[in-house]
Protein backbone atom coordinates (compact mmCIF):
# COMPACT_ATOMS: atom_id res chain seq x y z
CA UNK A 1 0.00 0.00 0.00
CA UNK A 2 1.28 3.31 -0.96
CA UNK A 3 2.36 5.34 1.87
CA UNK A 4 -0.40 8.27 2.89
CA UNK A 5 2.07 10.47 3.01
CA UNK A 6 4.00 10.47 -0.34
CA UNK A 7 2.27 13.09 -2.80
CA UNK A 8 -0.12 12.06 -5.91
CA UNK A 9 2.31 12.64 -8.43
CA UNK A 10 3.37 9.99 -10.67
CA UNK A 11 0.31 7.86 -9.55
CA UNK A 12 -1.44 8.18 -12.82
CA UNK A 13 -4.71 6.39 -13.61
CA UNK A 14 -2.52 4.17 -16.29
CA UNK A 15 -0.22 3.14 -13.51
CA UNK A 16 -3.40 2.23 -11.19
CA UNK A 17 -5.31 0.69 -14.30
CA UNK A 18 -1.92 -1.68 -14.82
CA UNK A 19 -2.58 -2.26 -10.96
CA UNK A 20 -6.37 -3.19 -10.98
CA UNK A 21 -5.91 -5.53 -14.31
CA UNK A 22 -2.95 -7.35 -12.99
CA UNK A 23 -4.92 -8.36 -9.59
CA UNK A 24 -8.04 -9.45 -11.89
CA UNK A 25 -6.19 -11.14 -14.02
CA UNK A 26 -4.17 -13.27 -11.11
CA UNK A 27 -7.98 -14.33 -10.10
CA UNK A 28 -8.55 -17.57 -12.45
CA UNK A 29 -12.47 -16.63 -13.25
CA UNK A 30 -14.93 -18.68 -10.86
CA UNK A 31 -18.59 -18.41 -11.13
CA UNK A 32 -20.35 -15.78 -9.04
CA UNK A 33 -20.01 -16.36 -5.23
CA UNK A 34 -17.84 -19.68 -5.91
CA UNK A 35 -14.11 -20.30 -4.87
CA UNK A 36 -12.12 -22.09 -7.29
CA UNK A 37 -12.71 -25.21 -4.95
CA UNK A 38 -16.25 -24.51 -5.69
CA UNK A 39 -17.35 -23.23 -2.32
CA UNK A 40 -18.77 -20.01 -1.19
CA UNK A 41 -16.34 -16.92 -0.87
CA UNK A 42 -16.21 -15.59 2.28
CA UNK A 43 -16.33 -12.19 3.39
CA UNK A 44 -12.47 -12.44 3.76
CA UNK A 45 -11.46 -13.85 0.53
CA UNK A 46 -13.45 -10.84 -1.34
CA UNK A 47 -11.48 -8.40 1.42
CA UNK A 48 -8.31 -9.91 0.61
CA UNK A 49 -9.11 -9.48 -2.90
CA UNK A 50 -9.19 -5.91 -2.92
CA UNK A 51 -6.13 -4.17 -4.69
CA UNK A 52 -3.36 -2.63 -2.52
CA UNK A 53 -2.87 0.35 -4.61
CA UNK A 54 -5.11 2.98 -3.96
CA UNK A 55 -6.43 5.42 -6.49
CA UNK A 56 -6.29 9.41 -6.20
CA UNK A 57 -9.29 9.39 -4.49
CA UNK A 58 -8.17 7.58 -1.51
CA UNK A 59 -4.92 8.68 -1.31
CA UNK A 60 -6.79 12.29 -0.97
CA UNK A 61 -9.37 11.52 2.22
CA UNK A 62 -6.25 9.26 3.72
CA UNK A 63 -4.50 12.36 3.41
CA UNK A 64 -7.11 14.55 4.55
CA UNK A 65 -8.06 12.67 7.41
CA UNK A 66 -4.35 12.76 8.86
CA UNK A 67 -4.39 16.46 8.09
CA UNK A 68 -7.89 16.96 10.38
CA UNK A 69 -6.26 14.29 13.21
CA UNK A 70 -3.42 16.65 13.49
CA UNK A 71 -5.52 19.85 13.67
CA UNK A 72 -7.83 18.12 16.15
CA UNK A 73 -4.72 17.43 18.24
CA UNK A 74 -3.65 20.70 18.32
CA UNK A 75 -7.82 22.48 18.86
CA UNK A 76 -8.25 19.37 21.82
CA UNK A 77 -4.18 20.75 23.67
CA UNK A 78 -4.03 24.30 22.80
CA UNK A 79 -7.14 25.94 21.39
CA UNK A 80 -9.06 28.08 24.20
CA UNK A 81 -12.41 28.78 22.17
CA UNK A 82 -11.94 32.45 23.59
CA UNK A 83 -12.65 31.03 27.45
CA UNK A 84 -10.41 33.97 28.35
CA UNK A 85 -13.39 36.80 28.40
CA UNK A 86 -14.80 34.56 31.05
CA UNK A 87 -11.41 33.03 33.20
CA UNK A 88 -9.73 36.21 32.37
CA UNK A 89 -11.09 39.14 31.95
CA UNK A 90 -14.19 38.48 34.73
CA UNK A 91 -12.80 36.29 37.22
CA UNK A 92 -9.70 37.38 36.89
CA UNK A 93 -7.81 33.64 37.32
CA UNK A 94 -4.95 35.17 36.13
CA UNK A 95 -4.30 37.88 38.45
CA UNK A 96 -4.40 35.04 41.04
CA UNK A 97 -1.35 33.04 39.76
CA UNK A 98 1.05 36.08 39.01
CA UNK A 99 0.93 37.11 42.30
CA UNK A 100 1.18 40.43 43.82
CA UNK A 101 4.45 40.51 43.15
CA UNK A 102 4.10 40.24 39.38
CA UNK A 103 1.20 42.31 39.04
CA UNK A 104 -2.03 40.47 40.01
CA UNK A 105 -3.20 39.42 43.56
CA UNK A 106 -2.06 37.45 46.15
CA UNK A 107 0.48 34.63 46.85
CA UNK A 108 1.11 33.42 43.22
CA UNK A 109 0.62 29.50 42.26
CA UNK A 110 3.90 28.66 42.47
CA UNK A 111 4.77 25.30 40.36
CA UNK A 112 4.93 23.23 43.17
CA UNK A 113 1.56 24.58 44.17
CA UNK A 114 0.28 24.36 41.07
CA UNK A 115 1.14 20.71 41.06
CA UNK A 116 -0.21 19.93 44.09
CA UNK A 117 -3.39 21.00 42.68
CA UNK A 118 -3.43 18.14 39.82
CA UNK A 119 -2.26 20.81 37.01
CA UNK A 120 0.15 19.09 34.72
CA UNK A 121 3.09 20.23 33.02
CA UNK A 122 4.42 19.04 29.04
CA UNK A 123 7.95 17.69 29.69
CA UNK A 124 8.08 17.75 25.76
CA UNK A 125 7.66 21.81 25.85
CA UNK A 126 10.84 22.24 28.27
CA UNK A 127 13.68 23.39 26.46
CA UNK A 128 17.06 21.81 27.57
CA UNK A 129 18.09 24.76 29.53
CA UNK A 130 15.16 24.64 31.90
CA UNK A 131 15.23 20.77 32.13
CA UNK A 132 18.95 20.96 33.33
CA UNK A 133 18.30 23.56 35.61
CA UNK A 134 14.96 21.21 37.16
CA UNK A 135 17.14 17.77 37.53
CA UNK A 136 19.59 20.24 39.41
CA UNK A 137 17.47 21.54 41.25
CA UNK A 138 18.11 25.09 40.20
CA UNK A 139 14.56 26.60 40.03
CA UNK A 140 12.81 27.83 42.49
CA UNK A 141 9.39 25.76 42.49
CA UNK A 142 8.11 27.45 44.69
CA UNK A 143 8.20 30.82 43.02
CA UNK A 144 5.37 32.11 40.72
CA UNK A 145 7.72 33.34 37.76
CA UNK A 146 8.55 29.93 37.16
CA UNK A 147 5.10 28.95 36.42
CA UNK A 148 4.36 31.84 34.23
CA UNK A 149 7.53 30.57 32.35
CA UNK A 150 6.24 27.54 32.07
CA UNK A 151 2.76 29.30 30.73
CA UNK A 152 4.76 31.06 27.88
CA UNK A 153 5.96 27.94 26.69
CA UNK A 154 2.63 26.44 26.56
CA UNK A 155 4.26 23.72 28.80
CA UNK A 156 1.45 23.84 31.73
CA UNK A 157 -1.40 21.26 30.99
CA UNK A 158 -4.77 22.70 30.42
CA UNK A 159 -4.04 26.15 30.39
CA UNK A 160 -2.64 29.21 27.87
CA UNK A 161 -2.03 32.54 28.83
CA UNK A 162 -1.99 35.75 27.00
CA UNK A 163 1.03 38.34 27.54
CA UNK A 164 1.32 41.91 27.38
CA UNK A 165 4.19 43.28 24.60
CA UNK A 166 6.05 44.35 28.01
CA UNK A 167 5.89 40.49 29.75
CA UNK A 168 3.21 41.00 31.95
CA UNK A 169 0.49 38.79 31.92
CA UNK A 170 -3.25 39.79 31.06
CA UNK A 171 -5.79 36.66 30.57
CA UNK A 172 -5.80 32.65 30.90
CA UNK A 173 -8.01 30.93 29.36
CA UNK A 174 -8.85 26.74 29.39
CA UNK A 175 -8.36 23.88 26.95
CA UNK A 176 -10.03 20.49 26.29
CA UNK A 177 -6.87 18.83 27.91
CA UNK A 178 -7.89 20.44 31.39
CA UNK A 179 -9.93 17.93 32.57
CA UNK A 180 -9.12 14.95 29.75
CA UNK A 181 -5.27 14.85 29.56
CA UNK A 182 -2.49 13.86 31.41
CA UNK A 183 1.13 13.47 31.45
CA UNK A 184 2.99 9.67 32.09
CA UNK A 185 5.43 10.93 34.94
CA UNK A 186 8.46 10.20 33.31
CA UNK A 187 10.64 13.39 34.24
CA UNK A 188 8.74 13.28 37.71
CA UNK A 189 5.54 12.89 39.19
CA UNK A 190 3.66 15.67 37.86
CA UNK A 191 5.87 16.80 34.63
CA UNK A 192 6.44 14.43 31.79
CA UNK A 193 4.55 13.32 28.24
CA UNK A 194 1.22 14.41 27.38
CA UNK A 195 -1.74 11.43 27.37
CA UNK A 196 -4.24 12.77 25.82
CA UNK A 197 -7.94 10.86 26.38
CA UNK A 198 -6.84 10.02 29.64
CA UNK A 199 -9.25 12.36 32.29
CA UNK A 200 -6.76 14.23 35.11
CA UNK A 201 -7.67 12.36 38.16
CA UNK A 202 -5.51 14.20 40.07
CA UNK A 203 -6.71 17.87 38.99
CA UNK A 204 -9.14 19.59 41.75
CA UNK A 205 -11.12 21.51 39.21
CA UNK A 206 -13.23 23.10 42.39
CA UNK A 207 -10.19 24.63 43.67
CA UNK A 208 -8.40 25.98 40.61
CA UNK A 209 -11.59 27.87 39.93
CA UNK A 210 -11.64 28.82 43.33
CA UNK A 211 -8.23 30.62 42.61
CA UNK A 212 -10.01 33.72 40.69
CA UNK A 213 -10.31 36.58 42.74
CA UNK A 214 -13.51 37.54 41.51
CA UNK A 215 -16.44 35.06 41.96
CA UNK A 216 -19.11 37.48 41.32
CA UNK A 217 -20.10 36.27 38.04
CA UNK A 218 -20.69 32.84 39.31
CA UNK A 219 -22.27 33.65 42.41
CA UNK A 220 -24.34 35.85 40.35
CA UNK A 221 -25.48 33.14 38.21
CA UNK A 222 -26.17 30.80 41.28
CA UNK A 223 -27.84 32.82 42.81
CA UNK A 224 -25.98 32.34 46.32
CA UNK A 225 -22.79 34.06 48.10
CA UNK A 226 -18.91 33.04 48.07
CA UNK A 227 -19.16 30.72 50.87
CA UNK A 228 -21.98 28.84 49.27
CA UNK A 229 -19.75 28.52 46.24
CA UNK A 230 -16.89 27.81 48.27
CA UNK A 231 -18.54 25.03 49.80
CA UNK A 232 -19.52 23.27 46.66
CA UNK A 233 -16.48 23.64 44.23
CA UNK A 234 -14.67 21.73 47.54
CA UNK A 235 -16.47 19.16 47.76
CA UNK A 236 -15.80 18.38 44.56
CA UNK A 237 -12.16 16.78 45.08
CA UNK A 238 -9.54 15.51 42.69
CA UNK A 239 -10.91 14.10 39.68
CA UNK A 240 -14.56 15.22 39.30
CA UNK A 241 -16.10 17.91 37.99
CA UNK A 242 -19.80 18.78 37.85
CA UNK A 243 -21.30 19.75 34.08
CA UNK A 244 -24.80 20.61 34.57
CA UNK A 245 -24.32 22.85 37.99
CA UNK A 246 -24.05 26.21 35.84
CA UNK A 247 -27.76 24.75 34.81
CA UNK A 248 -29.57 23.54 37.39
CA UNK A 249 -27.77 24.87 40.34
CA UNK A 250 -27.72 21.32 42.19
CA UNK A 251 -24.47 21.45 44.12
CA UNK A 252 -25.51 18.94 46.70
CA UNK A 253 -27.57 15.48 45.80
CA UNK A 254 -29.89 14.11 48.56
CA UNK A 255 -27.70 12.43 50.94
CA UNK A 256 -25.92 15.94 51.40
CA UNK A 257 -22.97 14.09 49.28
CA UNK A 258 -21.32 16.30 46.26
CA UNK A 259 -23.44 16.36 42.68
CA UNK A 260 -20.17 16.41 40.80
CA UNK A 261 -18.71 12.90 39.48
CA UNK A 262 -15.87 11.68 37.98
CA UNK A 263 -13.94 12.92 34.98
CA UNK A 264 -14.87 10.93 31.97
CA UNK A 265 -11.99 9.06 29.88
CA UNK A 266 -11.77 10.60 25.90
CA UNK A 267 -10.02 7.67 24.74
CA UNK A 268 -11.64 4.47 22.90
CA UNK A 269 -14.70 6.28 21.62
CA UNK A 270 -15.09 4.80 18.11
CA UNK A 271 -17.74 3.05 17.65
CA UNK A 272 -19.35 4.62 20.91
CA UNK A 273 -22.75 6.32 20.72
CA UNK A 274 -23.65 8.84 23.08
CA UNK A 275 -20.60 10.59 25.30
CA UNK A 276 -20.43 10.80 29.55
CA UNK A 277 -22.31 8.97 32.39
CA UNK A 278 -25.41 10.28 31.52
CA UNK A 279 -25.38 10.04 27.56
CA UNK A 280 -26.41 14.09 26.84
CA UNK A 281 -25.62 13.61 23.20
CA UNK A 282 -22.85 12.22 20.92
CA UNK A 283 -18.97 13.28 21.05
CA UNK A 284 -19.51 16.22 19.02
CA UNK A 285 -22.76 16.96 21.16
CA UNK A 286 -20.83 17.34 24.30
CA UNK A 287 -17.63 18.81 22.95
CA UNK A 288 -20.22 21.54 21.69
CA UNK A 289 -21.97 21.46 24.91
CA UNK A 290 -18.70 21.83 27.25
CA UNK A 291 -16.76 24.49 24.88
CA UNK A 292 -19.58 27.24 25.31
CA UNK A 293 -21.57 26.68 28.55
CA UNK A 294 -18.27 25.10 30.84
CA UNK A 295 -15.33 26.49 29.25
CA UNK A 296 -17.30 29.48 28.64
CA UNK A 297 -15.90 29.62 25.15
CA UNK A 298 -17.27 31.68 21.97
CA UNK A 299 -19.38 29.74 19.52
CA UNK A 300 -23.05 28.91 19.08
CA UNK A 301 -24.65 26.00 20.83
CA UNK A 302 -28.34 24.97 20.33
CA UNK A 303 -30.15 22.08 22.64
CA UNK A 304 -33.99 22.67 23.47
CA UNK A 305 -33.90 20.03 26.03
CA UNK A 306 -32.37 22.80 28.13
CA UNK A 307 -35.24 24.79 27.83
CA UNK A 308 -37.22 23.59 30.71
CA UNK A 309 -37.55 26.13 33.34
CA UNK A 310 -37.87 22.93 35.98
CA UNK A 311 -35.23 21.00 34.94
CA UNK A 312 -32.51 23.98 33.92
CA UNK A 313 -33.93 26.61 35.12
CA UNK A 314 -30.95 28.42 35.42
CA UNK A 315 -30.09 27.86 31.34
CA UNK A 316 -33.52 28.50 30.75
CA UNK A 317 -32.18 31.96 32.58
CA UNK A 318 -29.58 33.03 31.16
CA UNK A 319 -30.58 31.42 27.09
CA UNK A 320 -27.89 29.50 27.09
CA UNK A 321 -30.20 26.51 25.51
CA UNK A 322 -29.53 28.93 22.23
CA UNK A 323 -26.23 30.46 22.58
CA UNK A 324 -25.41 32.35 19.14
CA UNK A 325 -22.19 34.26 19.72
CA UNK A 326 -20.24 36.33 17.03
CA UNK A 327 -17.53 35.78 16.09
CA UNK A 328 -18.17 31.95 16.56
CA UNK A 329 -14.99 30.77 17.59
CA UNK A 330 -15.94 27.01 18.18
CA UNK A 331 -18.15 25.40 15.44
CA UNK A 332 -15.35 25.32 12.80
CA UNK A 333 -13.33 22.78 15.31
CA UNK A 334 -15.80 20.50 15.94
CA UNK A 335 -15.26 17.98 13.18
CA UNK A 336 -11.42 18.26 13.44
CA UNK A 337 -11.69 17.70 17.56
CA UNK A 338 -14.18 15.28 16.94
CA UNK A 339 -12.10 12.94 14.67
CA UNK A 340 -8.66 13.41 16.84
CA UNK A 341 -11.07 12.15 20.01
CA UNK A 342 -12.53 9.33 18.14
CA UNK A 343 -8.33 8.54 16.66
CA UNK A 344 -7.47 8.32 20.54
CA UNK A 345 -7.54 4.47 21.51
CA UNK A 346 -7.64 3.03 25.03
CA UNK A 347 -4.43 2.14 26.31
CA UNK A 348 -3.52 -1.62 27.35
CA UNK A 349 -2.28 -1.90 30.59
CA UNK A 350 1.42 -2.50 31.26
CA UNK A 351 2.90 -5.70 31.06
CA UNK A 352 3.05 -7.62 34.53
CA UNK A 353 0.61 -4.71 36.09
CA UNK A 354 -2.48 -7.51 36.63
CA UNK A 355 -2.75 -11.39 37.46
CA UNK A 356 -3.31 -12.53 34.31
CA UNK A 357 -5.07 -16.47 35.83
CA UNK A 358 -7.17 -13.90 37.47
CA UNK A 359 -8.33 -12.06 34.41
CA UNK A 360 -9.36 -14.96 32.18
CA UNK A 361 -11.27 -16.79 34.91
CA UNK A 362 -12.70 -13.27 35.32
CA UNK A 363 -12.97 -13.13 31.53
CA UNK A 364 -14.98 -16.41 31.56
CA UNK A 365 -17.40 -14.81 34.40
CA UNK A 366 -17.61 -11.61 32.08
CA UNK A 367 -19.26 -13.59 29.17
CA UNK A 368 -20.07 -16.50 30.74
CA UNK A 369 -22.48 -16.75 34.07
CA UNK A 370 -22.46 -12.91 35.19
CA UNK A 371 -23.88 -11.66 31.94
CA UNK A 372 -21.61 -8.93 31.94
CA UNK A 373 -21.13 -8.83 27.98
CA UNK A 374 -25.42 -8.44 27.56
CA UNK A 375 -24.58 -5.15 28.00
CA UNK A 376 -20.99 -4.42 28.01
CA UNK A 377 -20.64 -6.32 24.44
CA UNK A 378 -17.26 -7.12 23.28
CA UNK A 379 -14.71 -5.36 21.54
CA UNK A 380 -17.43 -2.32 22.32
CA UNK A 381 -17.29 -3.05 26.04
CA UNK A 382 -20.55 -1.20 25.36
CA UNK A 383 -23.87 -1.56 23.25
CA UNK A 384 -23.84 -0.90 19.70
CA UNK A 385 -27.35 1.61 19.02
CA UNK A 386 -28.97 3.59 21.96
CA UNK A 387 -27.01 2.40 25.07
CA UNK A 388 -28.98 3.82 27.89
CA UNK A 389 -31.01 2.36 30.95
CA UNK A 390 -32.94 3.19 33.77
CA UNK A 391 -31.68 3.73 37.22
CA UNK A 392 -34.05 0.60 38.04
CA UNK A 393 -32.41 -1.50 34.92
CA UNK A 394 -28.81 -0.81 36.72
CA UNK A 395 -30.10 -1.29 40.40
CA UNK A 396 -28.43 2.46 41.69
CA UNK A 397 -29.97 6.01 43.20
CA UNK A 398 -31.35 7.79 40.00
CA UNK A 399 -29.98 11.39 41.01
CA UNK A 400 -27.38 12.16 37.86
CA UNK A 401 -29.70 10.13 35.61
CA UNK A 402 -32.52 12.68 36.56
CA UNK A 403 -30.36 15.80 35.52
CA UNK A 404 -29.85 14.94 32.13
CA UNK A 405 -32.49 15.15 29.67
CA UNK A 406 -33.34 11.39 28.89
CA UNK A 407 -33.03 10.09 32.53
CA UNK A 408 -31.08 7.37 31.81
CA UNK A 409 -27.45 6.18 32.29
CA UNK A 410 -25.15 5.30 29.26
CA UNK A 411 -23.86 1.67 29.42
CA UNK A 412 -20.32 2.58 29.98
CA UNK A 413 -17.59 1.64 28.04
CA UNK A 414 -14.85 -0.10 29.53
CA UNK A 415 -11.86 0.00 27.58
CA UNK A 416 -8.82 1.19 29.33
CA UNK A 417 -10.83 1.08 32.20
CA UNK A 418 -7.47 0.31 34.14
CA UNK A 419 -6.30 3.83 33.31
CA UNK A 420 -8.91 6.10 34.52
CA UNK A 421 -9.33 4.54 38.31
CA UNK A 422 -8.37 6.50 41.11
CA UNK A 423 -4.85 5.85 41.70
CA UNK A 424 -4.07 4.00 38.77
CA UNK A 425 -0.13 4.64 36.96
CA UNK A 426 0.04 6.34 34.56
CA UNK A 427 3.30 4.80 33.27
CA UNK A 428 2.02 2.54 29.99
CA UNK A 429 4.16 0.24 27.87
CA UNK A 430 5.80 1.45 24.65
CA UNK A 431 5.89 5.14 25.72
CA UNK A 432 9.02 6.97 24.93
CA UNK A 433 11.50 7.08 27.70
CA UNK A 434 12.28 11.05 28.51
CA UNK A 435 14.35 13.32 26.51
CA UNK A 436 14.77 17.39 25.96
CA UNK A 437 13.09 19.24 23.84
CA UNK A 438 14.79 20.53 20.60
CA UNK A 439 14.24 24.43 21.96
CA UNK A 440 16.83 26.42 22.92
CA UNK A 441 16.08 28.98 25.40
CA UNK A 442 13.64 29.57 28.00
CA UNK A 443 11.85 32.68 27.28
CA UNK A 444 12.04 34.46 30.64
Amino acid sequence: MLNPRWPILGVTSLAVSLALATAAAAQAPQPPGKAASGAPVTNAQVMSAVPAVLNAFDLANNQGAERLIDEGRRIFRYDTFGSEAFWGDALGLHRAIAGARLGGVGPGLSPRAALALGLKVDADALPPDLVQQLRQGQRDLDDPATTLALLRLNAIVGLTARFTPEGGVRSVGMQCASCHSTVDNSFMKGIGHRLDGWPNRDRDVGKVILLAPNAKPLTDRLGIDEEALKKALTAWGPGKFDAELLHDGKAFRPDGKSAATLLPAAFGLAGVNNHTWTGWGSVTHWNAYVANTQMRGQGTFFDPRLNNPEKFPIAVKTGEWNIRKQPDLITAKLPALHLYQLAIAAPRPPEGSFDRAAATRGQSLFVGKAQCARCHVPPLFTEPGWPMHTADEIGIDDFQAKRSPDERYRTAPLKGLWAHMKGASTTTAGLRPFRMSSSTTMPI
